[in-house]
């Protein structure tokens, strides 16, 4: 209990002084990647800078202390911040004062949520959702993220508040009033952060391209030309916040801190399980889910606005040598310092080139390795890329983040809904007549009792499936002994196995009998708890093969049995010789 609540006990007894000295510098070059990183996602959120630095001093910390994963870092991230653009936007002006007081109470009830789902242990639900949700959201959030920055990188008068495909015929109508200095401060830019990661990958590519397009705006001549800037950023620590907890603020927006809450838990968990096989540590979902829910809870009192895990980030982290939280911590701290030293400079930062930064980060986004893999490999997968990323272009950002997650459920289901039946027979190449699958070796069959391995659950979503597979048995093959092998079967509920005992009561009637034999352990539990075996037949479900068929086949008809040529099991060496 004391690690679930204070898990940062876990790994205190790992410092010293080698890891002190790691830590603080792949801190330190995370603070300096995400300077740049931050400013950007504000203007993505529709908020000032300050708010992006904020949330990225004060989210890592407490999710670095109260999370599971050793290098996970959190703070602003691309997707989150467009999801709650999204969601304010529709009720406020976007960088007033109103807007940011209700990102705080989205802010505030996504982590309520998010920690909700970990004290009562749901981190599990995120197995369930397709990262396939994640890498088509983010996506359709690239496309709409480059297509809000085109007012900014072109200077052509767009509306606020238009959609992704009014913006584009905006765009399309507006080609001849494209402003050449803003453009050429905007690429410049692109081009600096660019050339500087091709030849210099260590160094803070994106920070420079900012330098050098606040350089380029100077040698155009700046404002003269249609230029603006970012302006001052307050040079301070993140201020004391209160978000607004009324029930009506609180109602308003449920449905978009849920999307909020969800989408960032499934970035979290999913960065962190992937830094996790390098690293060859051990996750916990449930308290991942908790420091995330707690570093945005108290990040809504510190004008932070929500955040998750950062790919970006905590694979700098692992890269740089991080190996506690407290790189993480380093990094807020280093952040807050610079930010003091900094902050001043921002005045000369054209909007132009945060455009530019910007365009960068949506490109990045788009992850045309797993696509194309996702594309080639499955078409379920395939469909629930497609889905996510248009829903994400044309429709509630949120919609289309449950849109996603409910299409991922459904092929879930749709796969556990149809577990594979095979058919088993003994193999005479194998010691002791070893049972194998029929089609694979070609085996022979008795022709009065079937044997079937059953591959997954026998559970509400699979009995049209199951009852169907016996059903043909009886009708297609004539035969009334079927024996389930069910050492594949994961579980059982109760209405698989009121099922069972339906279809084994149908074929007594029929004359035959239907058996089970090798269920797990768990299986068995459930069954006594539901006294299964008094309507099933004790005599029907057997502990091992050997005894299941040297008592079935003592059940069978023994005319058609003098009959056979087949002749597979063991016990059928002491019968006649059929006639010929």
């Amino acid at each position: 209990m004391k690690q679930f609540f204070l898990p940062f006990l876990v790994w205190f007894g790992m410092i010293n002084r080698q890891t002190l000295k790691a830590d603080f510098f792949a801190g330190l070059t995370g603070a300096v990647v995400v300077l740049p990183q931050g400013v950007a996602f504000a203007a993505i959120a529709g908020l000032p800078p300050e708010y992006g630095l904020y949330t990225a001093m004060v989210t890592p910390i407490i999710a670095g202390l109260f999370g599971s994963s050793l290098h996970l870092i959190s703070g602003p991230t691309t997707a989150i911040s467009l999801v709650v653009f999204s969601t304010i936007s529709r009720y406020a002006e976007p960088g007033s004062a109103e807007f940011i007081q209700m990102v705080l109470t989205l802010t505030f009830l996504a982590g309520v949520y998010q920690l909700v789902f970990g004290l009562m242990r749901m981190g599990m639900l995120v197995n369930f959702v397709s990262h396939t949700v994640v890498i088509g959201f983010t996506a359709g959030a690239a496309i709409l993220i480059a297509t809000s920055q085109m007012k900014y990188v072109l200077g052509i008068p767009i509306p606020k508040g238009e959609s992704f495909m009014h913006t584009w015929i905006d765009v399309a109508y507006g080609i001849g009033e494209i402003n050449v200095y803003i453009l050429s401060v905007a690429v410049f830019t692109m081009l600096s952060a660019l050339l500087m990661k091709r030849y210099f990958p260590r160094m803070p590519h994106l920070l420079f391209g900012m330098v050098m397009g606040s350089a380029a705006s100077f040698v155009v001549g700046g404002e003269a030309h249609g230029l603006k800037y970012i302006g001052e950023i307050p040079g301070h620590l993140p201020p004391f916040s209160v978000p607004e907890l009324s029930f009506a603020a609180l109602r308003e927006l449920a449905s978009g801190a849920f999307a909020v809450a969800l989408l960032g838990l499934i970035e979290a968990v999913s960065i962190a399980r992937s830094i996790a096989t390098k690293s060859q540590q051990r996750l916990d979902g449930n308290q991942e889910f908790v420091g995330q829910g707690l570093s945005n809870i108290v990040g809504s009192f510190f004008s932070s606005y929500a955040g998750s895990g950062s790919f970006t980030r905590s694979g700098i982290n692992y890269s740089a040598g991080g190996q506690t939280p407290l790189a993480a911590v380093f990094a807020a701290i280093l952040l807050a310092l610079i930010v003091l030293l900094v902050a001043p400079y921002a005045t000369y930062l054209p909007v132009a080139a945060m455009g530019g930064i910007i365009l960068l980060v949506a490109y990045n986004l788009i992850d045309m390795h797993h696509i194309k893999h996702i594309i080639e490999s499955s078409r379920s997968e395939t469909s629930i890329l497609a889905t996510t990323f248009f829903a994400t272009l044309f429709m509630e950002l949120e919609f289309a983040i449950y849109m996603g997650v409910i299409l991922s459920l459904m092929i879930f289901l749709m796969r556990t809904s149809m577990p594979s039946i095979v058919s088993l027979a003994p193999n005479p190449e194998e010691v002791h007549h070893k049972l194998a699958e029929v089609a694979e070796y070609n085996l022979k069959e008795c022709p009065q009792l079937k044997m079937i391995r059953i591959d997954m659950s026998i559970y509400f979503g699979s009995l049209d499936k199951v009852q169907r597979e016996l059903g043909k048995i009886v009708e297609k093959q004539h035969i009334k002994h079927i024996l389930i092998i069910g050492e594949s079967i994961n579980f059982i509920d109760l209405a698989g196995a009121e099922m069972l005992v339906q279809e084994a009561k149908r074929f007594k009637s029929l004359g035959g009998g239907l058996y089970l034999q090798g269920a797990k352990g768990k299986v068995y539990d459930f069954m006594d708890r539901i006294d299964f075996l008094a309507d099933f037949g004790e005599g029907n479900v057997f502990g091992s093969k050997e005894a299941a068929i040297k008592s079935l086949s003592r059940r069978l008809d023994r005319d058609i049995c003098a009959q056979c040529h087949k002749r597979i099991f063991r016990e059928c060496a002491g019968l006649p010789s059929p006639k010929t």
